[in-house]
């Protein structure tokens, strides 16, 4: 079994500070992918470079405190590739890609964080950029080899993906063209859901994602905003899954999945 996990972070310092080691020295992932590393590369050097004997690759922004994503892995891949060629979004730290090829098999994993809307009109749009640009990459790999992306996607797909739908319907992350672009992702270019393979109805408990706002939390008033997209092969091996809410590590709750395929 391959044991996949997905975890936005809000801050690797903040995460790593409320237990997050302990956790994976416990639940033995052969990696997790990780967004909102909120840190650069000095930042890492030295105290984050290992997690729970998991050594990490990673992509940080420009930017100090913002964005950044990674992947922990148990296995030493083939190859990195940092960023997915973007001139607008690579600066931004958005994607990395683990590449694990064998003379057999091409296979990846790809930590992604999608930009927030929320903020305003000029973020929203650049989210959107940023879907088109990453849609045809998407597109080109699936023709090359298998993947699963994993990160916080910051679209909630259906309307079971979130408690109040009908109060979202103009607020970003559930906006009509964000969740066309991913039924497109989906019907057109191929990839699955890879939870909703497994858990095609669930409501309360596919929650990942809860704002820091009045007791969102504590009221289990949430988002699906955390997600695994696999090429079908690999997507056909997912067995179990879990979303871990024991320990509040950051905002969002990690998502786990276990895959009947080796590195």
């Amino acid at each position: 079994m391959f044991k996949l996990s997905s975890l936005n972070l809000n801050g690797i310092r903040s995460a790593t500070s409320k237990g997050l080691e302990p956790w994976l020295a416990q639940l033995q992932p052969d990696c997790i992918c990780v967004q909102e590393v909120k840190a650069q590369a000095d930042d890492v050097a030295g105290k984050f470079e290992t997690l729970a004997g998991l050594n990490g690759y990673f992509q940080f922004a420009e930017k100090k405190g913002y964005s950044g994503v990674g992947v922990y892995t148990r296995h030493a891949p083939s190859d990195v590739v940092v960023g997915y060629g973007s001139g607008e979004f690579d600066s931004e730290g958005r994607y990395v890609e683990l590449r694990f090829d064998t003379p057999a098999r091409k296979r990846s994993i790809i930590s992604a964080y999608f930009p927030s809307g929320s903020s305003g009109e000029e973020r929203q749009l650049a989210k959107y950029r940023f879907l088109a640009e990453l849609y045809p990459h998407l597109t080109a790999l699936k023709g090359q080899r298998e993947f699963v992306l994993c990160g916080d996607i910051n679209i909630a797909h259906q309307e079971i993906d979130l408690k109040n739908f009908k109060g979202n319907t103009k607020n970003s992350g559930f906006l009509p063209d964000e969740r066309a672009w991913m039924t497109q992702l989906l019907n057109e270019v191929g990839l699955v859901d890879v939870y909703r393979q497994l858990e095609p109805a669930a409501t309360d408990a596919a929650y990942t994602w809860w704002s820091n706002r009045g007791q969102a939390y504590a009221k289990n008033v949430g988002w699906r905003l955390d997600y695994h997209l696999a090429t079908p092969a690999l997507a056909a091996g997912a067995r179990a899954h879990a979303i871990y809410k024991d320990v509040k590590f950051s905002d969002h709750a990690p998502i786990t999945i276990d895959y009947d395929w080796a590195v």
